[in-house]
């Protein structure tokens, strides 16, 4: 059964308690390519490579079936500034 953006979303919002998530599969259905956009009050303080290790540990299941994954992760402001 191949992951879908759904999923994805879902687990995202619900671990990182996000205020705006994006998925798009790149990957025309077989669920192996995907870039997310990940907003959230978890990111405050933390450096980028500790906000993409979080998003990581979230979709380890995940990333051992994925094959392509990109993700953007910013805090509620830096997302704020960016609109």
């Amino acid at each position: 059964m191949p992951i879908t953006e759904e999923h994805i979303k879902n687990k995202l919002q619900k671990e990182l308690e996000a205020t705006h998530v994006e998925v798009i599969d790149h990957s025309d259905g077989c669920g192996e390519k995907f870039s997310c956009l990940v907003v959230s009050e978890k990111f405050k303080g933390k450096p980028l490579l500790q906000r993409h290790r979080l998003v990581n540990n979230i979709l380890q299941e995940e990333l051992k079936r994925i094959h392509a994954f990109s993700q953007q992760t910013f805090t509620p402001e830096q997302w704020a500034e960016k609109q």
